[in-house]
């Protein structure tokens, strides 16, 4: 039984880990380093992170400053984010990259809210199938005799306040980046 709930409670932990960081990646109009996180650098041959090869920090609410730790590294790094396609231009000094992060139209508030909503459902659909895979263990386990029918109801009632609870946070999540995203 505890199998179970624990097979249950670690496929929602994963989904809503994964929720936490997709939206975490959707540009809300506000500079986020998380924004550069899958941005990869040509450095002496090899592609590495850029959190690898530059400091990246806010500079004000729509201003992110990559400061390379190799002043050679700066034409890499550009090129790299242009490549990128997120729609930001880097502008450079030599020593720091400046990226200025426009404002979102009305538009493209609209489509990142319905994107945000989307990687939501995701996860909820995630969350929704370990609830199935623990629940189909329970019922398993009480067909081979190993649980009375009494446990495999407060277990299947545990498994769906688990599942209850976790579909909230995700809530919770989209919510708040839905705010963010609107916010002007």
């Amino acid at each position: 039984m505890n199998d179970a709930l624990e097979l249950a409670q670690d496929g929602m932990d994963k989904a809503l880990d994964h929720l936490r960081k997709a939206v975490s990646k959707v540009r809300a109009g506000r500079a986020n380093p998380a924004m550069l996180d899958e941005i990869r650098v040509e450095n002496y041959g090899t592609l590495m992170p850029l959190n690898q090869v530059a400091t990246v920090s806010i500079g004000d609410a729509r201003l992110l400053v990559v400061k390379p730790w190799d002043r050679n590294m700066v034409g890499p790094i550009e090129r790299a984010i242009n490549a990128a396609n997120l729609g930001i231009n880097p502008q450079s000094d030599g020593v720091v990259i400046r990226l200025a992060i426009p404002p979102l139209t009305g538009d493209r508030r609209k489509a990142l809210v319905k994107q945000v909503k989307d990687l939501g459902e995701e996860a909820k659909v995630a969350i929704r199938q370990s609830r199935r895979e623990a629940n189909e263990f329970l019922k398993e386990a009480e067909k081979g005799r190993e649980i009375t029918e009494d446990e495999l109801k407060k277990a299947l009632e545990k498994v769906q306040e688990m599942h209850d609870k976790f579909v909230k946070q995700a809530e919770e999540i989209l919510s708040k980046k839905e705010a963010e995203i609107t916010e002007v």
